[in-house]
């Protein structure tokens, strides 16, 4: 009998390198077409700012825009800080200006400015106002235009979440908050939630020991909200029907990359993502609207749970959930887990090794909120109380006033924004190649490895 074996090797691997070119091709071809999501993972290199500090400000005087739920929630905490004036106030709807104006002028303050002649109102606002900040609140796609502008025209920049939504977008707060030495933070309020902030505080006082693993989420049902004829209804819906990966990883991912020193000692390096089928919008929609109705009949590209695994440069990983479309109660999962211990929320635990009352059992966080809650949740828990989301939202614009007023680095900088946000094209980008690694941009360009990390802030 003939043996074909050293032939059939031959064509084999022949099959295989053409099978391998003809996959990197579509590849290509798939991420070609993301191009305006992607943009350029590899910038021109420049020179990154390490803990940067602008000059201190004896008030800061904010303009603001959007000053919807989000919005009117910031305008209430700031107006009770003490070093604030609120001076402008920018919505496509002169309702909501009326209303926050009435705020600042019953807590003492001259009556703001207001923008209302349409969406790009902003502009006319940043031009020409004399302010110290601009503080954006809007639909994601105006979170970028918002805080270039002002860093333009000389205003330091804080956005709601998600930063950015691609990764040329990531890169053009960079490289702006850069040229014109200004601050660009992305407030991310879950970073001050009590077990977050007593999870930095275990983790910096070494009781987990050295950090290897995290996980973290964003698992929220929103498909009421989505559909709703006002508020985020009137926009999110949107993002659902054009991505698909991770459009929301701040919330989770902030506090964790916070406690593995993302960009003060370490950096995301690249990351595998993957995405379910999408059914839960579209049953939703058919029960609620009916089945032939025009919300049915949409085709939605998110699906409804995305997993993305993450990389970091030192080696150490983070598990990240994006959960939006089915029924389920809130969490966000917070983990993190060292050496020595691990930490988590949704349920509140904590074990350490030797410190456990049992062998191989959960502790109660409580057992270590007298030794290690944290100094800025002790101080402002009080005053943050009944101010949105438990106090953390108050104690969020508490630290930006705080650092803005003292001349002090941010708690969150531009780069902390841009690596977050990151995760949004490059998760997306991940799924469109077959759940391929992609790589996340090291937007310090190679500053983490001196960059300081995070202390622990007090009140």
């Amino acid at each position: 009998m003939k043996d074909d074996s050293a032939g059939s090797g031959v064509q084999n691997r022949r099959d295989f390198l053409k099978a391998a070119a003809a996959g990197a091709a579509g590849v290509s071809a798939v991420l070609a077409g993301f191009k305006p999501l992607l943009g350029d993972q590899r910038r021109v290199p420049g020179e990154g700012r390490t803990a940067f500090a602008a000059a201190p400000l004896p008030r800061v005087r904010i303009g603001f825009v959007g000053v919807g739920g989000m919005g009117s929630a910031h305008v209430q905490n700031l107006i009770n800080i003490d070093g604030v004036q609120i001076k402008a106030l920018c919505d496509i709807v002169p309702a909501k200006v009326e209303r926050a104006q009435k705020w600042v002028v019953e807590a003492g303050q001259p009556l703001p400015s207001a923008y209302t002649r349409g969406d790009h109102d902003f502009e006319r606002m940043c031009e020409t106002e004399d302010l110290d900040l601009v503080f954006t609140a809007t639909p994601w796609e105006w979170h970028v235009p918002v805080c270039l502008s002002a860093m333009r025209n000389g205003k330091h920049a804080a956005t709601e979440v998600p930063a950015a939504m691609t990764l040329d977008d990531c890169w053009a707060l960079v490289e702006t908050a850069e040229k014109t030495g200004r601050h660009c933070q992305m407030m991310e309020n879950c970073c001050y939630d009590r077990i977050e902030l007593m999870t930095l505080n275990l983790v910096r006082r070494g009781v987990l020991g050295e950090i290897l693993h995290a996980e973290a989420g964003y698992l929220h049902d929103l498909r009421e909200v989505k559909f709703s004829s006002e508020g985020e209804g009137l926009w999110r819906r949107a993002w659902s029907r054009k991505l698909n990966g991770n459009l929301y990883p701040t919330h989770g991912l902030g506090p964790v990359a916070q406690c593995l020193n993302i960009n003060r000692g370490d950096a995301l390096d690249f990351i595998v993502s993957m995405s379910s089928p999408a059914r839960g919008l579209h049953e939703y929609a058919a029960a609620n609207f009916g089945p032939s109705s025009p919300q049915a009949a949409e085709k939605y590209a998110l699906g409804d749970v995305n997993s993305t695994l993450i990389r970091t440069k030192l080696g150490k990983t983070i598990i990240l959930i994006h959960d939006t479309n089915l029924p389920r109660p809130y969490t966000r999962i917070n983990l993190v887990q060292g050496t020595k211990g691990v930490a988590q929320k949704w349920p509140d635990r904590v074990y350490v090794e030797g410190l456990a009352a049992e062998s191989h059992a959960w502790d109660d966080f409580e057992k270590f909120a007298a030794e290690y809650e944290h100094p800025l949740w002790k101080a402002l828990a009080a005053k943050g109380e009944g101010r949105g989301h438990g106090g953390m939202d108050y104690i969020e614009d508490y630290r930006l006033i705080q650092s803005l007023l003292k001349g002090e680095p941010l708690d969150q900088d531009v780069y902390d924004a841009a690596a977050w946000s990151a995760v949004v094209g490059a998760s997306c980008g991940s799924v469109a190649a077959g759940s391929r690694p992609f790589e996340i941009p090291d937007f310090t360009r190679g500053k983490w490895k001196i960059n300081p990390p995070l202390g622990i802030v007090t009140g």
